[in-house]
């Protein structure tokens, strides 16, 4: 039986063996609703899923027209969404135990964004894999930009605008970035927080913080549950921004692995880029502090 669970630990599902079809998606959809580079999910027949706890703390959003899908309403955690079909499609980040499977290849890999690479050897896709005969939709048009950098969530109902240069990019393995954003890893930047303006919608986000962590918040929109801007406090003067939920280029690139201690057992980490198993060995804080 594998168990999983969102980051508040308010929804909780069980699943069995075996399951279908484990993918990297790269999709502008996924990429928004779970605020990370891909996700990564896998199908089970719903006879064999399981919701154990939390079924009043769900929202779904119908992000197509024939697919809704689901986050928990307290901490925003992408949870296990009904497929098309007898179908139950399952995020692997939010897994508490390791599935034993692995994923198959990359899908969507067209969409993938100019900030993340695809480094592994699994098979690439542009869109859906060969034989899926599901509709390929068109990406949501980005918001005028004005030239500015802009970013929004997967409804489109809160935009922002960074307005100030990224001074560090990371892609994020700790566990509460794989809960919080029910995926392998999260691809985080920072500008300084009066650089952030929020052009509408701020009133939509929810602001979840992990009770025993210093600073950890998860920042999120509370009708489609996409992963937003992390704001800053008086001792943090920045702003962490998921680079997924950007609608143009950030101008910056991750730089390094970190937390890979924590790293999903079902994900491979590749490439060339440093890793670190814990935090950055400079703190992102240390960046904004004002010179001596």
């Amino acid at each position: 039986m594998v168990k999983g669970s969102c980051l508040c630990g308010t929804v909780k599902w069980e699943t069995e063996a075996p399951f279908n079809r484990m993918r990297h998606c790269h999709c502008a959809r996924c990429r928004k609703a779970h605020g990370a580079p891909f996700a990564t999910y896998f199908s089970v027949p719903k006879e064999r899923f399981h919701l154990t706890a939390g079924a009043a703390a769900i929202t779904r959003y119908p992000s197509s027209p024939e697919y809704h899908r689901s986050f928990c309403s307290t901490c925003g955690s992408v949870t296990p969404s009904t497929g098309n079909g007898d179908t139950v499609d399952v995020p692997a980040g939010c897994l508490d135990t390791d599935p034993e499977t692995r994923p198959m290849m990359h899908i969507f890999a067209a969409s993938t964004p100019v900030w993340d690479r695809i480094t592994d050897d699994l098979p690439r896709h542009d869109t859906f894999e060969p034989g899926n005969d599901a509709d390929v939709l068109p990406d949501s048009p980005a918001p005028e930009s004005g030239g500015t950098l802009r970013g929004s969530c997967l409804c489109g109902g809160a935009e922002f605008e960074a307005g100030a240069p990224f001074r560090v990019a990371y892609h994020c393995h700790c566990n509460r970035c794989q809960k919080a954003r029910a995926a392998a890893h999260t691809s985080n930047g920072s500008i300084a927080a009066e650089g952030l303006r929020y052009l509408k919608g701020e009133d939509l986000l929810v602001h979840f913080k992990v009770a025993d962590a210093a600073f950890f918040t998860h920042t999120f929109c509370s009708v489609c549950g996409s992963g937003m801007v992390k704001p800053g406090t008086g001792e943090r003067p920045f702003v962490t921004i998921p680079l997924a939920s950007l609608d143009g280029d950030p101008g910056i690139r991750p730089t390094q692995h970190i937390y890979t201690n924590y790293n999903a057992p079902w994900f491979e980490i590749s490439g060339d880029l440093p890793r670190r198993d814990e935090g950055p060995e400079i703190q992102t804080i240390d960046l904004f502090q004002d010179p001596a």
